[in-house]
């Protein structure tokens, strides 16, 4: 009995190990097909626990409960804007990505924490919370509303997928994007609510490299990991290549 207790003592002293991996920017659908495909290779046990981080040219995605008509823009409307669209398979209704957006896609088998997707949410929106506050922003929650928000505005859009507890798609913070583009939507198909950024809220210029700086130390502080910097070839190493080659993310 006191060696098995020694065991479970020293197994749960140990921390996960997370690799997180910064693409810079990535075309949508070819960060989607690289997510997927991680996706596949976590569930098979072939890679560890990973955190994607981009950003987005412009793009709106709607999730598999949303509606299209919260996306008010027609086909012409998003070809002059450059923007693309795609429906795709996380959870939630309708929001737009871009440039000056930190998109994150944490890849977990939540094995490893506990089998609770909505603590898992509530995680996301406390990394995320934590963040802001080192930037000296007060973010919070809207109990009936996923997310994060200052007052009634949106900063942090938060989307899932889930099966057999492992994880993809995720979250995207505004820092500085160019919040017009929401405009042209009902975000996340929410009427009366607005969006904001970091840029909005600090009245300056924030780099992309302060934010992923203190995002993925807010993380590992969340989730009691640590967190590795790594390629994406050091995740995927067996056929890694082909893997990026098939994504277009070479």
């Amino acid at each position: 009995m006191k060696v098995l207790l020694f065991f479970i003592i020293h197994q749960k002293s140990e921390r996960m190990l997370i690799r997180a991996v910064d693409l810079g920017v990535t075309e949508y659908e070819s960060c989607w097909n690289l997510q997927r495909q991680l996706f596949d290779l976590r569930l098979a046990d072939a890679i560890p626990d990973t955190l994607l981080l981009t950003e987005h040219p412009s793009v709106y995605t709607i999730g598999r409960s949303g509606d299209p008509n919260h996306l008010l823009a027609g086909p012409a409307e998003l070809k002059q804007k450059g923007a693309a669209f795609f429906y795709n398979d996380r959870g939630g209704d309708v929001t737009f990505h871009g440039p000056g957006q930190l998109v994150g896609y944490p890849i977990l088998d939540l094995h490893n924490y506990y089998l609770d997707l909505h603590r898992y949410l509530r995680d996301l929106e406390s990394v995320v919370i934590r963040v802001l506050d080192r930037f000296h922003i007060r973010g919070s929650r809207i109990e009936e509303y996923t997310g994060v928000w200052i007052g009634n505005d949106k900063i942090c859009a938060i989307g899932i997928k889930s099966s057999k507890w492992v994880t993809m798609h995720g979250f995207a913070l505004n820092v500085s994007t160019d919040l017009a583009y929401f405009d042209r939507i009902i975000p996340c198909g929410i009427f009366e609510k607005g969006v904001t950024s970091m840029q909005e809220q600090l009245e300056r210029a924030v780099t992309m490299e302060e934010v992923v700086h203190e995002l993925l130390r807010e993380f590992a502080g969340v989730f009691h990991v640590d967190i590795e910097r790594a390629s994406i070839n050091d995740i995927c190493s067996e056929g890694g290549t082909a893997c990026l080659q098939e994504s277009r993310l070479l």
